[in-house]
């Protein structure tokens, strides 16, 4: 036995529906390895019930395994916004957030994450189209997204912070996925990978940046808590 596996053995288990969305995934879609997992979303979900958010926003849906996870430290009136960039996967997605009842919590956009919040900030919605009126309509004021998760394309995520920064309040929280990237993150021989560099640039960012606390978990691949504090 792993120590992996020693962890998922003493970890309570997932619901029936994210086993159902982890098979098919591993099944049908091509990098499954990208799903969250067992260990990760319990952490998911039960860094969200401290939390208790009234309003997620996710930047990376893959197959709507993370954001189910998230969403249950929602209370009642809360809502989760995933943005998803490959619209191949949106009726996968959909699928499986009907799943479980906490799907009717969660809107899902399809589109770049960057290019749909650099429009929100613009307040130039009508380029979206319908798209965007779930996050404009989620969006009531300027601090509004209690925990944010990035996970979407590692290249941008020093944007993605710039760009999510304004809308978490002083004490809010941020996620940030696959910071330690299977250990490619001090690996020399990855000095010329772009996503590497991407996410390097981005806890090197983070680092010295005293508007933020942090500390990177190394749970599966990697995954920084954050705290706005200025």
């Amino acid at each position: 036995m792993t120590l992996e596996d020693y962890i998922a053995l003493h970890t309570t288990p997932e619901p029936d529906y994210l086993q159902t969305i982890t098979r098919n995934t591993h099944v049908h879609i091509l990098n499954p390895h990208m799903l969250s997992g067992h260990v990760q979303g319990r952490a998911l979900a039960m860094i969200s019930h401290m939390i208790r958010p009234e309003r997620i926003l996710e930047l990376g849906t893959f197959t709507g395994y993370s954001a189910l996870c998230l969403a249950e430290g929602l209370p009642e009136n809360g809502r989760l916004v995933t943005i998803e960039h490959n619209d191949e996967l949106e009726t996968v997605i959909r699928r499986n957030l009907a799943l479980s009842p906490l799907g009717a919590k969660i809107d899902l956009l399809i589109g770049d994450a960057k290019a749909i919040l650099k429009s929100y900030s613009n307040s130039v919605l009508s380029t979206f189209d319908f798209r965007l009126s779930t996050l404009s309509e989620a969006v009531g004021q300027s601090s509004c997204f209690d925990l944010v998760f990035i996970d979407a394309d590692k290249r941008e995520y020093c944007a993605y912070l710039d760009l999510v920064c304004p809308l978490v309040p002083v004490g809010g929280f941020i996620l940030a996925d696959n910071t330690l990237w299977d250990g490619h993150i001090i690996d020399p021989a990855y000095d010329r990978d772009k996503q590497t560099l991407g996410l390097r640039a981005f806890n090197d960012r983070l680092a010295a940046d005293d508007r933020f606390e942090q500390v990177i978990l190394p749970l599966r691949d990697g995954l920084t808590l954050i705290r706005k504090v200025k």
